[in-house]
């Protein structure tokens, strides 16, 4: 099983993963910001990302320290400073985002006060990218094909798998 926690599997990826190790190397991004244990998820670490996918940065936030946070972010020279913050409450809880551009990819960054392995962007990958193993390249394919029709990636596995609430339903794999 890779090991999503670290970002040297991209080194040997296919070339948007590639990039993205670049991108994130250059701008020393999990080194500086280590302290927040960064994961790269969502859609392309496990390569089912299609033109225009971001790069899911998830972190582990304590909010009553986001001034912290957003300085940290800040003073990476990771971020561009006129992003806008936004503090979306997410399953009764209060988070962080921000979303912006860097070197041709979208970025978005998401901050949460539960270690990163335990929250739902993390887990959602790591039971997709499972459900991939199993099913194979032309499940695979199906997946990528549902998302260039405009479909997002938890409800493109519901259709497939047949799934009720593909958000909840993932969580279980």
């Amino acid at each position: 099983m890779r090991d999503f926690t670290k970002i040297d599997y991209l080194k040997s990826g296919n070339e948007r993963q590639r990039k993205a190790y670049e991108i994130l190397t250059k701008h020393g991004v999990f080194e500086k910001l280590k302290d927040y244990s960064p994961i790269l998820a969502g859609t392309v670490p496990i390569e089912i990302d299609i033109e225009g996918s971001d790069l899911d940065l998830i972190f582990e936030v304590d909010l009553q320290f986001e001034e912290d946070f957003l300085d940290d972010l800040m003073f990476s020279r990771f971020i561009p400073h006129d992003v806008d913050v936004e503090y979306p409450i997410i399953n009764g809880e209060k988070c962080i985002t921000l979303n912006f551009m860097l070197e041709g990819f979208p970025i978005e960054i998401f901050g949460q006060n539960k270690p990163t392995i335990q929250q739902n962007a993390y887990l959602h990958m790591m039971a997709e990218y499972k459900i991939l193993q199993e099913k194979g390249e032309e499940f695979k394919q199906k997946i990528i094909e549902l998302k260039n029709r405009g479909i997002k990636t938890e409800p493109a596995f519901g259709i497939l798998l047949g799934l009720e609430n593909p958000y909840e339903d993932l969580l279980k794999f």
